[in-house]
């Protein structure tokens, strides 16, 4: 799978200088991780978003958000946005500060 090097570039924008903020490629993507914890990731399929499991139902009510699926795998708490969706600069930067909140509260590794 191919990598999505413009939306990778938004994701870095809205992460900035993160202390406690890697990179790893990962499920055909980049992956950012904070302290170890899978944050968010960019695909040629979208943005995943790391919600946390009952905490993404207001993303899964909005147009271009589903539920991610790995293989035939629902990963609840987990949502992908379309580009439409990550492409509206407030819905990217809502997204991206709900995971940080919610990665935030997670051990580091």
């Amino acid at each position: 799978m191919s990598r999505d090097a413009g939306l990778e570039e938004l994701i870095r924008q809205e992460l900035g200088e993160r202390p406690g903020l890697s990179e790893k490629p990962m499920f055909g993507g980049l992956a950012f991780l904070l302290d170890g914890n899978l944050l968010c990731g960019a695909r040629h399929d979208g943005m995943l978003v790391r919600l946390g499991k009952g905490n993404d139902g207001w993303a899964l009510a909005l147009a271009g958000i589903e539920l991610m699926v790995m293989g035939d795998r629902q990963m609840n708490g987990w949502v992908r946005a379309c580009e439409k969706a990550y492409g509206e600069d407030a819905l990217r930067r809502r997204l991206i500060s709900a995971a940080i909140d919610f990665v935030e509260r997670l051990p580091g590794k």
